[in-house]
């Protein structure tokens, strides 16, 4: 239970932390299409461990391997299976620990559900895990591109009260990846990276908010009421280790303006579409994508792991008191844009899959522009 996502773009991710591997099964990928894996491999090494001196020092080189679903390089139909193997698990910074719960991680929370748990890295709980849905969003990705001129670009928008000043709509993949941090503003960056490494020197973490784009959405999907498009992909994206807020569009800003300021009003394009003047629906409306982009933000909280001695108890429930070691990251955030960026591509795959399902190859009325 609780390791499936989608409908007919559906996945199911397993594996542990510290265990042998992680993957993924994929169903229903549309069969004949040239699966770039290399394309994958590289949204893998976006996400990995170890990439700078802002991350988790842990040595994982997340080759991925296809166990299923491809024969001379194009897909089946039939099930898509993708493995990564551990090779850089440390178990023994977690002994001393195992029987104590960590503060506001999911020991105590797995232990009540499940009557045990695996205390090295963290498990099933741990951030590792999202390594399977990178994975997974990087075949969703390429559906999309099959789809459609679709592109998804995320960027972290805020470390803890450090800003980005950046235009959503014209934000590039180069800018993002033009600096550690994965923001495209330069000088917010070079705060954000500052800020960092001053909480990770005083064995603190923070914060922050990463915010994602996705242009060439047609018109149309999503589905009223329990399926609309926002609501997948907030339950998408709060899904990830570490979520806690999400927003669409304007988000909490809007309750700041009246409905007159707030409306986006409709107007016909040079191409003969339709648009919007202004974007605070962030591309959805009823739960139905409008054509323009869709745009969300995605809040993440500090890491629980602080190497300081706090208080806690035992699985006694007597008190006492922890210090963790291992290796962890300071800041989420820069590492936390490709998974934001994966479970928006599986959304946006799943529902273009199931408008084509229901309404056929074309678009029910023009692209906005």
């Amino acid at each position: 239970m609780g390791s499936q996502f989608g409908v007919l773009f559906r996945i199911a991710t397993f594996g542990e932390s510290h265990g042998g591997a992680l993957g993924v099964v994929i169903e229903g990928c549309p069969p004949g299409l040239t699966l770039d894996l290399a394309a994958v491999q590289a949204e893998l090494d976006r996400r990995r461990p170890g990439q700078s001196k802002l991350t988790s020092q842990r040595r994982e080189a997340d080759r991925v391997e296809v166990l299923s679903g491809l024969f001379e390089g194009r897909t089946l139909g039939t099930p898509i299976g993708l493995v990564v193997r551990n090779t850089d698990a440390d178990s023994s910074a977690y002994e001393a620990f195992k029987d104590r719960y960590r503060p506001s991680h999911a020991d105590f929370t797995y232990d009540a559900k499940y009557g045990l748990r695996a205390w090295a890295g963290g498990g099933r709980a741990s951030a590792r895990e999202t390594v399977a849905r990178v994975a997974a969003g990087a075949v969703a990705r390429q559906v999309l591109a099959a789809l459609g001129p679709v592109e998804v670009v995320g960027w972290v928008q805020q470390v803890q009260d450090v800003t980005a000043q950046v235009d959503g709509a014209a934000v590039t993949p180069t800018q993002v990846e033009s600096n550690a941090v994965r923001c495209p503003d330069p000088e917010a960056a070079a705060r954000m990276e500052a800020r960092i490494l001053e909480v990770r020197k005083r064995g603190d973490t923070v914060g922050g908010v990463v915010r994602c784009v996705a242009r060439g959405v047609p018109a149309g999907l999503g589905d009223p009421v329990f399926d609309k498009l926002e609501a997948d992909l907030a339950k998408a994206c709060l899904s990830l280790p570490a979520a806690k807020g999400f927003e669409s569009g304007s988000g909490f800003r809007g309750t700041r303006l009246s409905g007159r300021e707030h409306n986006d009003l409709f107007v016909s394009t040079a191409q003969g579409g339709i648009a919007t003047r202004t974007n605070r629906s962030g591309g959805i409306q009823g739960g139905i994508s409008n054509g323009m982009p869709i745009e969300v933000s995605v809040a993440f909280k500090p890491v629980s792991t602080v190497f300081h001695e706090q208080e806690t108890v035992d699985r006694s429930g007597r008190p006492t008191t922890i210090q963790p070691r291992g290796r962890h990251d300071p800041c989420v955030l820069p590492r936390a844009v490709p998974l934001v960026e994966a479970m928006v591509c599986l959304v946006l795959a799943d529902h273009w899959l199931r408008w084509r399902g229901q309404v056929g190859e074309s678009p029910p009325v023009p692209l906005g522009e």
